[in-house]
Protein backbone atom coordinates (compact mmCIF):
# COMPACT_ATOMS: atom_id res chain seq x y z
CA UNK A 1 0.00 0.00 0.00
CA UNK A 2 2.76 2.52 1.09
CA UNK A 3 4.12 2.44 -2.92
CA UNK A 4 0.63 3.56 -3.77
CA UNK A 5 -0.40 6.78 -1.53
CA UNK A 6 3.75 7.91 -1.08
CA UNK A 7 3.11 10.03 -3.97
CA UNK A 8 0.91 12.15 -2.19
CA UNK A 9 3.09 12.28 0.96
CA UNK A 10 6.19 13.12 -0.45
CA UNK A 11 5.80 16.64 0.20
CA UNK A 12 5.78 15.46 3.84
CA UNK A 13 8.87 13.41 3.13
CA UNK A 14 10.72 16.23 1.67
CA UNK A 15 10.33 18.37 4.57
CA UNK A 16 11.50 15.66 7.10
CA UNK A 17 14.75 15.13 5.13
CA UNK A 18 15.23 18.26 4.92
CA UNK A 19 15.18 19.42 8.57
CA UNK A 20 16.00 16.19 10.38
CA UNK A 21 18.48 14.14 7.38
CA UNK A 22 17.51 11.02 5.52
CA UNK A 23 18.83 8.95 7.88
CA UNK A 24 17.66 9.99 11.45
CA UNK A 25 14.09 10.27 9.30
CA UNK A 26 14.46 6.54 8.58
CA UNK A 27 14.89 5.55 11.66
CA UNK A 28 11.94 7.57 13.46
CA UNK A 29 9.90 6.05 11.01
CA UNK A 30 11.36 2.64 11.93
CA UNK A 31 10.63 3.21 15.18
CA UNK A 32 6.76 4.58 15.06
CA UNK A 33 8.25 7.76 16.70
CA UNK A 34 6.84 9.54 13.49
CA UNK A 35 4.23 8.25 11.48
CA UNK A 36 3.59 9.59 7.96
CA UNK A 37 -0.01 8.77 7.30
CA UNK A 38 -3.70 10.01 4.95
CA UNK A 39 -6.00 12.01 6.53
CA UNK A 40 -8.61 8.55 5.19
CA UNK A 41 -6.50 6.67 8.28
CA UNK A 42 -7.69 8.72 10.96
CA UNK A 43 -10.65 7.31 10.92
CA UNK A 44 -11.59 6.24 14.48
CA UNK A 45 -8.16 6.94 15.85
CA UNK A 46 -7.75 8.45 19.14
CA UNK A 47 -4.00 10.46 19.02
CA UNK A 48 -2.77 10.39 22.73
CA UNK A 49 0.57 12.08 23.59
CA UNK A 50 1.02 12.97 19.70
CA UNK A 51 2.07 16.08 17.58
CA UNK A 52 -0.24 16.11 14.93
CA UNK A 53 0.31 17.92 11.75
CA UNK A 54 -2.29 18.30 9.00
CA UNK A 55 -1.01 19.57 5.91
CA UNK A 56 -2.71 20.86 2.58
CA UNK A 57 -5.80 21.20 5.54
CA UNK A 58 -7.72 23.65 2.77
CA UNK A 59 -8.82 20.60 0.57
CA UNK A 60 -10.41 18.72 3.44
CA UNK A 61 -14.10 18.73 3.27
CA UNK A 62 -16.36 20.44 6.26
CA UNK A 63 -16.87 16.51 7.21
CA UNK A 64 -13.58 15.52 7.05
CA UNK A 65 -11.79 18.31 8.82
CA UNK A 66 -14.33 17.44 12.24
CA UNK A 67 -13.03 13.65 11.51
CA UNK A 68 -9.64 14.91 11.83
CA UNK A 69 -10.09 17.48 15.07
CA UNK A 70 -12.07 14.97 16.85
CA UNK A 71 -8.81 12.48 16.92
CA UNK A 72 -7.49 15.03 19.58
CA UNK A 73 -6.63 13.29 22.34
CA UNK A 74 -4.87 13.17 26.02
CA UNK A 75 -1.56 15.32 26.10
CA UNK A 76 -1.75 15.98 22.59
CA UNK A 77 -1.36 18.96 19.94
CA UNK A 78 -2.98 19.47 16.67
CA UNK A 79 -0.90 22.04 13.84
CA UNK A 80 -3.08 22.52 10.97
CA UNK A 81 -1.51 23.98 7.98
CA UNK A 82 -3.59 24.84 4.74
CA UNK A 83 -3.42 27.92 1.92
CA UNK A 84 -7.22 28.91 1.34
CA UNK A 85 -5.82 30.36 -2.07
CA UNK A 86 -5.06 26.98 -3.37
CA UNK A 87 -8.54 25.03 -2.55
CA UNK A 88 -8.94 22.36 -5.36
CA UNK A 89 -12.31 21.29 -4.13
CA UNK A 90 -14.66 21.74 -7.30
CA UNK A 91 -16.51 24.03 -4.21
CA UNK A 92 -14.32 25.91 -2.31
CA UNK A 93 -17.11 27.12 -0.19
CA UNK A 94 -16.70 23.55 1.14
CA UNK A 95 -13.63 23.29 2.65
CA UNK A 96 -12.93 21.89 6.01
CA UNK A 97 -10.25 24.74 6.52
CA UNK A 98 -12.47 27.48 5.50
CA UNK A 99 -15.56 26.23 7.67
CA UNK A 100 -13.69 25.35 10.61
CA UNK A 101 -11.95 28.86 10.91
CA UNK A 102 -15.23 30.45 10.74
CA UNK A 103 -16.67 27.53 13.64
CA UNK A 104 -12.97 27.75 15.95
CA UNK A 105 -12.39 31.63 15.67
CA UNK A 106 -13.82 32.02 19.36
CA UNK A 107 -12.83 28.93 20.63
CA UNK A 108 -10.65 29.28 23.81
CA UNK A 109 -7.22 27.51 23.48
CA UNK A 110 -7.63 27.00 19.79
CA UNK A 111 -5.50 29.53 17.63
CA UNK A 112 -5.04 30.80 14.27
CA UNK A 113 -1.66 32.41 12.47
CA UNK A 114 -2.68 33.44 9.32
CA UNK A 115 0.60 34.51 6.94
CA UNK A 116 0.97 37.08 4.28
CA UNK A 117 3.00 37.59 0.72
CA UNK A 118 6.11 38.73 3.36
CA UNK A 119 6.06 35.41 5.22
CA UNK A 120 7.16 33.42 2.28
CA UNK A 121 10.27 31.70 2.83
CA UNK A 122 10.82 30.04 -0.57
CA UNK A 123 12.78 31.30 -3.77
CA UNK A 124 12.41 35.01 -3.62
CA UNK A 125 10.71 34.60 -6.62
CA UNK A 126 7.74 33.44 -5.27
CA UNK A 127 7.18 35.67 -2.96
CA UNK A 128 6.63 37.92 -6.11
CA UNK A 129 4.67 35.43 -7.53
CA UNK A 130 2.16 35.58 -5.36
CA UNK A 131 1.68 39.16 -4.95
CA UNK A 132 1.16 39.37 -8.58
CA UNK A 133 -1.75 36.47 -8.31
CA UNK A 134 -2.71 39.06 -5.19
CA UNK A 135 -3.27 41.92 -7.65
CA UNK A 136 -4.49 40.11 -10.60
CA UNK A 137 -7.25 38.40 -8.79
Amino acid sequence: MNEKIDPYLRPIYDALYEMLGFDKVEKLLNKNIIEVAPLAFMRGRTLNEAFIILDEAQNTTIPQMKMFLTRLGFASKMVITGDITQIDLANPKHSGLIHAIKVLENENKISFCHFETKDVVRHHLVQRIVSAYDKFT
